[in-house]
Parts: structure tokens; C-alpha cells; sequence
């Protein structure tokens, strides 16, 4: 009966509909090793992802092989990428991924597009804030946006790395506030952490930074924030901050983070970490990792996130144009 289920789901997969899951997932599961490939250093927001996933997976025994987190920093996630496709239809391998992916090859940076993986699923979001100094003549959203249409170049704005998901975001806002976001004056950091920095010692007028860094100076004082672009207000220490929508400025955009694996994966494996992540972000441990760290629940599971990337693709190409920046 097995092998008639399994005939008929290769049938069906052959015409490109979607066949149970469970017999899919019975077809594949890892014979070996689990690496989860990270393309940026130990201790990045990409990498405390892969970590939890691992503890997850071992702990609760959702993933019944060895898993490992494997660094490959280096030329904007390039090196990891790189790394990743060299095990093409391999479903013991998998990599994290985001906003970047879609950016840096926009941009120009990397050759290597969003076509080239399997995605597996996005998993959460990263919001993204504006802030100032507390005496800052920029008191809310309408004063940065009226100075910025006045002048583009008056307002210095603090981010970390050019063409990055904080660039997206700025470039968003500016555009869609009628000003040309071409002539923005951005400094640009190497993390959001010395972009931050920048913006608590008065070198520069505003920063763009993700909430998780900005939440700790924002309580005791040092910044104040004056928009969100996000679909409604944060929670905690953000409670009181309005979002651009709220301030007339539609503008809604945040940092998703996901997993992909290699190219070529066949439906069976894509089918076995649909089940995997499925379960593992119903987890307690999870949801407070969540909510701990300042990022927002999201989950797409492969087919969703194919599509969600794919027309994030084209939402950051138009972004990037307005700023500039796109790959010609």
C-alpha cells in the first residue's frame, strides 16, 4: 500500500500539485548531520536564529540527527551561500536567510539571487524604528518627513550597511513621504549597534535601526523614537510609538528572517522541514525567544514563502531604484 501511496504522489507531483504531507515526509528525513549554514558571524542576529533552531531541534528531538551551526562569514553572505549550493538537492543542509538575499543581489554586491535556493520558510520579522536624540529640533514623524521634502540633505540618518534592510526602510519612508530619496544623506556602519552610537553622541540628526538594539535606549531615555513602519504600534517599550501609517506616511516594511536550503530539493525533503518547522514554532521556547529579543511572530511555511519572497523581490527592486542603488 506504501509503495501504491508513494507511486501515486509522484504522479501527482509531476503535474505540479501538492501531494499529502505525510506521505512525502515519510520518502525523506536526514541521514546524517543537519548543518545550519549562517553567513555572518557568531553573535549576529542571524546567527542567535540558527542557534535556537538547533536547541530546539535537539531538545525536543524534532530533528532525530545531530545538528550543527556553521559560520561562513564574508562578500554580503556570499561565502555561506556559496557554501550552501555546493550541496545542491541535499536536504541536510540548510541556511538562514532574510531581506538581505534579495538586496545584495539587487544591488549589485552578489550574483547569487533568491532563484538560486529552496526556500523552506520565513519565520519571524525584525522591526525596524527611527529614532533621535531626546533634544533633537526633530520632534515626530511629520517634522523628520517635512525636513526631508524641504531638503533631503538637512537631516543626517545613521544605518547600518549600504542598501541594507535599514536603508530599504528609510528609502520607503522617504518616498513615500514625497521626498526624493536619492539625495538622502546616509551615513553608513558597518552594525546597527556603532549606527546607533552615532546617533546617542549627536553626529547624526536621526538613526534607522533595528528595534531590538534601539529598545534599551529608548527606556532609559537616551533616544526617542518617532515612527515605525509596521503594519500596527509594537508592544512593550514601543507601545506609545506611532506608526508612519498613523502619521500619514504609508509605509510598512520590516527585516523577515527565514530559512532555504540548496537548490534542487526534491517535494519529499522540502515536505519533511515543512513538518519540522511547522512544530518547532509552536513552541514555547520559541515564542519567548520571540518575544524576548524584540522580533515579531511570523511563520510561511515553503509555498508561502516562495511567494511572499518573490514579491518582496520586486518591493525592494523599487526601492532600491528610488535610492539609487539598483544594479543596472
Amino acid at each position: 500500500m506504501r509503495q501504491i501511496a508513494l507511486g501515486a504522489c509522484s504522479a501527482i507531483v509531476a503535474f505540479g500539485l501538492a501531494c499529502p504531507t505525510g506521505v512525502l515526509a515519510q520518502d525523506w528525513k536526514p541521514d546524517r548531520n543537519v548543518e545550519i549554514v549562517v553567513g555572518t558571524p557568531p553573535g549576529s542576529g542571524y546567527d542567535s536564529v540558527a542557534r535556537k533552531l538547533q536547541e530546539i531541534w535537539q531538545t525536543g528531538n524534532l530533528v532525530d540527527k545531530s545538528v550543527t551551526v556553521v559560520n561562513k562569514p564574508g562578500g554580503f553572505n556570499a561565502v555561506g551561500n556559496a557554501y550552501l549550493n555546493a550541496h545542491p538537492g541535499n536536504g541536510n543542509y540548510v541556511a538562514i536567510t532574510g531581506t538581505l538575499l534579495l538586496s545584495d543581489n539587487l544591488s549589485g554586491n552578489t550574483a547569487i539571487s533568491y532563484k538560486d535556493f529552496s526556500p523552506l520558510a520565513v519565520l519571524l520579522n525584525e522591526e525596524i524604528v527611527f529614532a533621535v536624540y531626546p533634544d533633537s529640533p526633530i520632534k515626530t514623524g511629520k517634522d523628520f518627513i517635512d525636513r526631508l521634502k524641504r531638503d533631503p540633505t538637512s537631516v543626517s540618518v545613521s544605518i547600518s550597511g549600504i542598501g541594507g534592510q535599514n536603508h530599504i526602510a528609510l528609502g520607503l519612508v522617504a518616498q513615500a513621504g514625497g521626498a526624493d530619496a536619492s539625495r538622502l544623506k546616509v551615513v553608513g556602519f558597518q552594525g546597527g549597534a556603532e549606527a546607533v552610537t552615532a546617533a546617542l553622541g549627536g553626529h547624526v540628526d536621526a538613526t534607522v535601526a533595528p528595534a531590538s538594539i534601539v529598545a534599551p535606549q529608548l527606556e532609559a531615555g537616551k533616544l526617542r523614537v518617532i515612527g515605525v513602519p509596521s503594519e500596527k504600534r509594537l508592544g512593550g517599550v514601543y507601545a506609545q510609538v506611532p506608526t508612519w501609517r498613523e502619521q500619514g506616511v504609508d509605509a510598512v516594511f520590516s527585516q523577515w528572517r527565514g530559512l532555504m536550503g540548496p537548490k534542487g530539493l526534491t517535494a519529499a525533503q522540502i515536505a519533511y522541514w515543512d513538518g519540522v518547522l511547522g512544530k518547532t514554532v509552536q513552541t514555547k521556547d520559541w515564542k519567548d525567544h520571540i518575544e524576548r529579543t524584540q522580533l515579531t511572530y511570523r511563520y510561511l511555511d515553503s509555498s508561502q514563502a516562495r511567494t511572499f519572497i518573490t514579491a518582496q523581490n520586486e518591493t525592494v527592486r523599487g526601492i532600491l531604484t528610488g535610492l539609487g542603488l539598483i544594479k543596472k
